[in-house]
């Protein structure tokens, strides 16, 4: 069979086209600096930003970090999503980690800085310190052979030198008053946990309390354990305190609704782009089902605290007490990264049992999204509830009928304005310069054996009372840079005095202390007993 004339040119065209290439290349595209002396490429990666990373890595005039270049990258890529997809660089994410985790490493002590020396307020019951004989009031003074006190030293610093992996060993040395010796002690770190529950009591004799920072892997047994307290002193009804609580796990957010609400009732149900609608039902199981429960929130309360104060909302179950919540209604999936590194990324939103999305805008860019709260507060809102306007088009309806709205937060079915009544510049000079907790750690310090003897809030504050220890303050804070200002004192005499007797109970009985002092003029606490008695 013969050849057609055009199955004869091709091969020449095709040899032709080869050779006008290499003319171009070897004359009119740059020459390539290194000895190969071969012309620039862009790499044939599958995607552009692999590519143009390549291409700097390999050929830019100077050596580059690569790493580094994309640390940097990786966060702007990022800033256009909503405000809650963030990347967590791998040095940061065991700090990250720890506190959904609910422990670290370390030697099992509260600590603070009394001037420049670090004091030990509480031991952990059972935990690495208590077992090797360290005491509250001891004052540690080196690590592994560095001196610590004296120096300018941070917090920060010194968690760095105490905390490490567990079982690993650190030496301190510690003075205990009055001696001045130096006791050395070989401390194995151990595994030391991070309370998320930060204290359970009972108000009265029907009313507990129980304090919610945040929603961790340990947190719904911690709270199991408060709960259980309660129950065996004939607690009736539950005043859940999720107030400055910004989030955590969405399981266990879930897990503790759960012991509220009856079976089958919806509880919070998800949804994304790739994410199908997940309901999320009460399986019937719970032990509250009978308890009545009281929701505090405010302006800080975020993501799973949403969703627990809008579950017992929308089922009608109990009362939310407080300000309107922050408004964060996205479901964040933590992705590893190869190099340690973590991607927090939204993969869809939650919507309470009345349809409602409680996520507030956030299109106008992160800086934007997070002013909102200062907007809030030049408007009147933490003041005023008619301050607050809703989207007629967000309304929704409850178990029994009533309306809520999504669109930005959770608005509590009775709002408490914030009290500003008591705020001098006096007090806030006091508490900017941290006078009032400094006063406080030490009184507890030079008076220890005598508070140690005393098993209760009220005792404490009783025995200041007694004490008449607002002279002697007032002295101690003159002499640190805030002079006396009667008008102002007249004013926050009350504030001032709460805090005080607080701080130190905190310092002898942990938040079993402070609570139940501070709670004695907290507006929103007391609210939200007025309407668990009603219940």
């Amino acid at each position: 069979m013969k050849n057609t004339r055009n199955q004869i040119l091709m091969p020449v065209v095709f040899a032709l086209l080869v050779v006008l290439g290499i003319f171009i290349g070897r004359n009119f595209m740059p020459a390539h600096s290194g000895s190969k002396g071969n012309p620039l490429m862009i790499y044939p990666q599958s995607n552009k930003l692999e590519a143009l990373m390549d291409l700097i890595e390999e050929e830019y005039v100077d050596t580059v970090d690569r790493q580094a270049i994309e640390e940097k990258i990786i966060p702007d890529i990022l800033k256009d999503l909503d405000p809650h997809t963030v990347y967590i660089p791998a040095k940061d994410l065991n700090k990250v980690n720890e506190e959904l985790q609910g422990n670290f490493g370390g030697i099992g002590v509260q600590f603070s800085m009394q001037e420049d020396t670090v004091l030990v307020i509480s031991v952990i019951s059972g935990g690495p310190s208590e077992k090797v004989g360290l005491l509250p009031g001891d004052r540690i003074v080196m690590v592994d052979d560095s001196l610590i006190a004296g120096i300018e030293i941070s917090t920060t610093d010194v968690m760095k030198k105490l905390r490490g992996e567990m079982g690993t060993e650190v030496k301190v040395g510690v003075v205990r008053r009055p001696s001045a010796e130096v006791m050395d002690y070989t401390i194995t770190r151990g595994s030391i946990p991070m309370y998320s529950v930060d204290v359970g009591y009972m108000v009265d004799d029907e009313t507990g309390y129980i304090k919610i920072d945040r929603f961790a892997e340990t947190t719904y047994q911690e709270f199991l354990t408060s709960l259980a307290k309660l129950k065996a002193n004939n607690c009736q009804q539950v005043i859940i305190d999720m107030r400055g609580n910004s989030g955590g796990l969405l399981e266990i957010a879930i897990a503790l609704c759960n012991e509220f609400l009856a079976a089958k009732e919806l509880i919070v149900y998800t949804e994304g782009k790739s994410q199908p609608r997940r309901d999320v039902f009460a399986n019937g199981a719970g032990t509250c089902q009978d308890t009545k429960v009281v929701v505090l929130i405010d302006e800080f309360s975020a993501s799973a605290s949403e969703i627990f104060a809008g579950a017992i909302q929308d089922n009608d179950r109990g009362i939310v007490v407080g300000r309107r919540s922050f408004g964060k209604g996205l479901v964040q999936q933590q992705i590893p990264l190869p190099d340690g590194s973590a991607l927090r990324l939204t993969v869809a939103r939650y919507y309470t049992p009345s349809g409602r999305c409680i996520q507030k805008p956030y299109e106008n860019g992160v800086e934007d999204y997070y002013h909102e709260m200062y907007n809030r507060f030049d408007n009147g809102e933490f003041f005023n509830q008619d301050s607050i306007h809703f989207d007629e088009s967000l309304a929704y309806k409850t178990k029994s009928g009533r309306t809520v709205y999504g669109g930005g937060g959770v608005m509590p079915d009775v709002f408490v304005p914030r009290d500003t009544s008591m705020l001098t510049n006096y007090f806030i000079k006091l508490r900017g310069k941290g006078i009032i907790y400094r006063y406080a750690l030490q009184y507890s310090d030079n008076h220890r054996q005598t508070l140690d003897l005393m098993g209760t809030a009220h005792d404490i504050s009783k025995y200041l009372d007694d004490q008449n220890i607002l002279i002697d303050f007032l002295a101690y804070a003159k002499e640190n840079g805030v002079p006396f200002d009667k008008k102002q004192y007249e004013i926050s005499k009350v504030l001032i005095n709460h805090e005080l007797k607080a701080y130190v109970a905190r310092n002898v009985l942990d938040s079993e202390g402070f609570y139940p002092i501070i709670h004695e003029i907290d507006d929103v606490f007391l609210k939200g007993v007025e309407e668990a008695q009603k219940l």
